[in-house]
């Protein structure tokens, strides 16, 4: 499922958002699939791939795209995280949206990853 976010082998992929309640299998496909452990959120490098979890409720979801903006390659995607249905924290659809038109970025259509929703954002052409 990962591919589908577009993650490659040989990307450098940074994850910020690490909580408790991640999907581990998501962060493992992830790992497996670049062929290197996940960069923690202080690596100062650039990156091919961010893997953000984002909950509803943790600050401006389009601060922090820009944030993670800065240290992306040219072609670079980010991949945002958020909770499934059912979930208190959820992030609604219309808020990824805005945050997306914020940062001229646009949306995948979502992925089940069992209780997170994956979605792959790049820059618009």
């Amino acid at each position: 499922m990962v591919r589908k976010l577009g993650l490659r082998e040989g990307q450098v992929v940074v994850e910020y958002g690490y909580d408790d309640d991640v999907e581990e299998a998501v962060r493992q496909a992830a790992a497996a699939v670049s062929g290197a452990p996940l960069e923690a959120d202080d690596y100062d490098g650039v990156v091919d791939v961010v893997l953000l979890w984002w909950r509803d409720g943790e600050g401006d979801l389009a601060d922090e795209l820009m944030d993670a903006l800065t240290t992306m390659e040219e072609g670079g995607c980010i991949v945002l995280l958020t909770p499934g249905a059912g979930r208190e924290d959820r992030v609604p659809a219309a808020d990824v949206q805005d945050a997306c038109t914020t940062c001229s970025m646009t949306a995948s259509g979502a992925v089940n990853l069992g209780e997170w929703l994956g979605q792959r954002l790049v820059g618009r052409k």
